[in-house]
């Protein structure tokens, strides 16, 4: 899932090279910590964060195979 993350950050941004995710792993969950250059946060947030809401989703969804709970932290 951790690649799945990458990817579709990757595919947004204008930096890609810049886009770092962390995962780190709890017993009932795990959470994705997406890093991205500055200049490059709006348009992994979105208008509204619309766009971190489907990165999320998507993520989630292939997470419920599974059985975890994943939190996507922007930073």
């Amino acid at each position: 899932m951790k690649e799945l993350v990458e990817v579709i950050a990757k595919s947004i941004v204008d930096q890609p090279e810049e886009v770092f995710v962390n995962q780190v792993e709890g017993e009932k969950s795990v959470i994705f910590e997406l890093s991205v250059a500055d200049d490059d946060m709006g348009k992994v947030i979105g208008k509204r964060g619309r766009i971190a809401k489907a990165i999320r989703t998507v993520v989630k969804a292939a997470a419920t195979k599974e059985g975890k709970k994943v939190i996507i932290d922007i930073q």
